[in-house]
């Protein structure tokens, strides 16, 4: 996947989120998770979408552990959805697992990154 690709998957899971907070019931507990779930999700897309215009590889790894740390909050959120027995759902069972292979994919491209950077820094030496 190129990074339009994955500009469009963090989207499109910011929006699957969003729908799905949506849904829970007008209750304190349940707004409380609406604001949080939504304010994860939606940082989820923006920091991609930063990190894919960074002009560093240093820029681009701090803006991609703020994408892992959102989408793994967000993971958070939609776990404890399921444990208080708010929702059940496919599309919330979808949701966790793409949260789960999207934390996958951006561990992995920050490691890579920051060894290539280690890298350069030997070959330099």
């Amino acid at each position: 996947m190129n990074k339009e690709d994955f500009k469009e998957r963090t989207k499109d899971f910011t929006q699957g989120c969003v729908n799905l907070a949506l849904t829970l019931p007008n209750t304190i507990l349940e707004r409380q998770l609406q604001g949080q779930l939504t304010r994860s999700c939606s940082s989820v897309a923006a920091n991609y979408r930063a990190a894919s215009i960074a002009h560093s590889k240093v820029s681009f790894t701090s803006k991609l552990s703020s994408v892992i740390e959102e989408v793994d909050e967000s993971l958070f959120w939609l776990a404890f959805i399921i444990k208080e027995n708010l929702l059940n759902s496919e599309i919330l069972n979808a949701l966790i697992k793409e949260a789960g292979a999207l934390t996958a994919i951006f561990i992995s491209s920050r490691k890579i990154i920051q060894e290539n950077m280690k890298a350069e820094i030997n070959d330099e030496l």
